[in-house]
């Protein structure tokens, strides 16, 4: 048996198909042509006859001149490879880190991210380019595209698309400019997102306007959590007429529904119970168990100041919580979870579940789902916090002063201004997020939101584990700014410090914190394997075979680096070096990757002795470098992960050559 295939990365041909396409091919295949080409008015006349309205004028939204090649940019895949910065990334403090600072272009970094990360994002806060005119925003792009190329790929007019590509040629900052930038690094950001995900924007009046409904349409209109004002320090003795000192904080949800379903930070709390989340604290440094702390509580209860919380009366180890209900008149009736405890399918409610079956699983795995009597259908678990007694108010003022003196303290010197003031960031990750959550800032600037993760950690001591993916270009400093003469000449230089100065300061104010305060260094490079020759076609973006100049070391880590997170490889996670008789594999997430030269028949014994010997070592895949293996040895090795999968039963084990 020969279950070897070939793939070339990130070409157009091995990218994963649209995924809203896919589903609608799944479920309206009668709405595309032979061709494959959907049928909208098709569908539209299937939902009529199915009591749908269908409306034919309605709102658009926002167009530009750059929207279609907008729409281009979010689908194309990375021009770049992963690379490690394997000093850094060795040092003792950052060796078993999970938290992340990658430098390189944003969109580049996003895209290689969505393969590993998808799905996997609990919060993203971003602080993007304004682009008041001051603030060094250029658009800037050297793809190379032809006219008759974008118009083909965007399905635009060969006048558009020498339109197009003239202003993003010019290093334009119109507000065209600056929404074809935000447009596919908001799109692909949002394919990160959790479904309880949430993220959190700063801008100011420039571009206001044209954010909000950009996010309507990426987001979803129907998923605009708020508005929220913040107060700033800055000067109104420049201002013509009216001096502005408040900027914009857009929240929006991937799906209002799950963070509804999911989060209690945003709930309302009633007065009172800041002091019963006290009293349980109190009584569980203590020493106390469960049902002494549950009798202490209900003491409380008789007291009048308390018998309003009264239905609060219940106590586990995370607090006091109480059980609202699940249902719903109308609900679902045709699935329910298993109880732990009884190993017995809940009942389910008389009126139906409230929420989708994914939404009770997330629920149980979250640890929110109280049982109670098993002739009952189950409930949520409602916890009493010390957070606020209501929801935030979207007016927020941060005094921004002792962040001046904060980077001052850890600089030495105020080697930028205005930095955000990292109690707002603060405050934005407790809103957004729980204490073992994954929190992503591609516009990382000076490492603010870096800073408030370790800092909220080591606040919480052994119950925050909080990390952070931060992106930052090195972009140049400007060569009279105190950063650059202080050594900064990049702003990821910038980044980078202020993370490791950050981490050492809250090291010294909590000696006995053990938590993590290291992070891996990351960064994008030019993909050697391309061509450089002016005849690639941005079309068919298939990389060529490599030349006959053999890779050096640094070179196959960083192809193994980008094949690793391509493959669904988190960045942190350990590679584990396998010898292969005298010839050095790598595995990771049940792939194994040959890259060097050198394999040869007794490496293939030595393989399947492996795959016999060693219980651990279950690879689902062989990926193989092509242009480091003969055809001849890659068939062997085919044929004979072949046979082995037939006599053992691995029919899931393949091998892929790819280039």
């Amino acid at each position: 048996m020969n279950n070897l295939t070939h793939e070339i990365l990130f070409s157009s041909n091995t990218q994963p198909e649209n995924e809203r396409l896919a589903l609608l091919k799944q479920h309206f295949p009668n709405c595309f042509d032979k061709h494959g080409a959907f049928l909208p008015e098709k569908m539209a006349d299937m939902l009529r006859s199915d009591g749908i309205p269908i409306q034919k004028e309605g709102y658009h939204y926002l167009n530009w001149l750059g929207k279609s090649y907008a729409r281009v940019l979010k689908d194309t895949p990375p021009e770049t490879l992963l690379a490690e910065d394997t000093e850094h990334n060795r040092q003792p403090e950052n060796a078993n880190s999970e938290n992340l600072l990658i430098k390189g272009d944003n969109l580049e970094v996003l895209k290689h991210l969505k393969h590993a990360y998808k799905n996997q994002i609990k919060m993203i806060y971003i602080d993007p380019p304004y682009n008041t005119g001051s603030d060094g925003f250029v658009y800037q792009d050297d793809r190379k595209f032809t006219p008759e190329q974008l118009a083909e790929l965007g399905s635009m007019s060969l006048e558009e698309a020498q339109r197009v590509l003239e202003f993003t040629a010019k290093k334009s900052n119109s507000h065209s400019a600056w929404l074809t930038f935000m447009y596919p690094r908001l799109y692909v950001a949002r394919e990160l997102l959790r479904e309880d995900g949430v993220i959190f924007i700063s801008i100011d009046d420039n571009e206001q306007a044209q954010l909000k409904i950009l996010c309507d349409e990426v987001f979803g209109e129907e998923n605009f959590v708020a508005e929220c004002i913040h107060k700033n320090n800055s000067s109104k003795n420049q201002a013509k007429f009216i001096g502005v000192s408040t900027e914009y904080l857009f929240v929006y949800a991937k799906s209002l529904e799950r963070l509804s379903v999911m989060h209690s930070n945003w709930r309302v709390k009633k007065e009172g119970t800041k002091d019963i989340a006290k009293k349980f604290k109190q009584l569980k440094l203590m020493g106390l168990n469960i049902d002494e702390i549950d009798m202490e509580i209900k003491e409380m209860y008789k007291r009048p100041k308390y018998a309003h919380l009264s239905r609060w009366n219940k106590v586990d180890e995370n607090g006091v919580f109480k059980d609202a209900d699940l249902s719903r008149q109308g609900g679902r009736k045709d699935y329910t979870i298993i109880n732990p405890y009884t190993g017995k399918p809940c009942v389910i409610p008389e009126r139906g579940w409230d929420k989708s079956y994914e939404d009770l699983l997330a629920l149980q795995q979250a640890g929110l789902i109280w049982y109670g009597d098993e002739n009952t259908p189950p409930s949520i678990k409602s916890y009493i916090t010390e957070e606020d007694d209501s929801v935030p108010d979207n007016f927020w003022y941060f005094d921004s002063s002792p962040d001046t003196k904060l980077i001052k303290q850890i600089f030495g010197q105020l080697i930028f201004e205005n930095p955000k003031p990292i109690n707002m960031i603060k405050r934005i990750i407790e809103l957004g997020s729980y204490k073992d959550s994954l929190i992503l800032d591609f516009f990382a600037g000076s490492g603010t939101t870096a800073h408030a993760v370790m800092q909220l950690n080591a606040e919480d001591k052994d119950n925050g584990n909080r990390r952070f993916i931060c992106v930052q270009l090195p972009e140049k400093t400007d060569e009279k700014s105190e950063a650059y003469k202080a050594g900064y000449e990049t702003i990821f230089d910038i980044t980078k410090a202020r993370i490791q100065k950050a981490s050492q300061k809250i090291k010294n104010e909590n000696p006995d914190y053990s938590g993590d305060l290291g992070f891996k260094v990351f960064q994008t490079e030019p993909n050697f394997q391309t061509a450089s020759d002016t005849d690639f076609d941005p079309i068919q973006p298939d990389l060529p075979h490599i030349t006959d100049t053999a890779l050096s070391d640094e070179q196959l880590h960083t192809l193994l680096t980008t094949w690793r997170v391509y493959d669904g490889c988190r960045l942190p996670e350990k590679v584990q070096a396998i010898d292969l008789a005298g010839y050095t594999a790598y595995y990771c997430r049940h792939h194994l990757y040959l890259l060097a030269s050198g394999f040869h028949s007794e490496c293939v014994k030595a393989l399947i002795e492996k795959l016999d010997n060693d219980k651990d070592f279950v690879p689902e895949r062989i990926v193989l470098f092509s242009a480091n293996m003969d055809s001849a040895m890659q068939k062997e090795l085919a044929q004979a992960v072949g046979t082995y999968a037939n006599k053992k039963g691995l029919n899931n084990l393949s091998v892929l050559a790819r280039v």
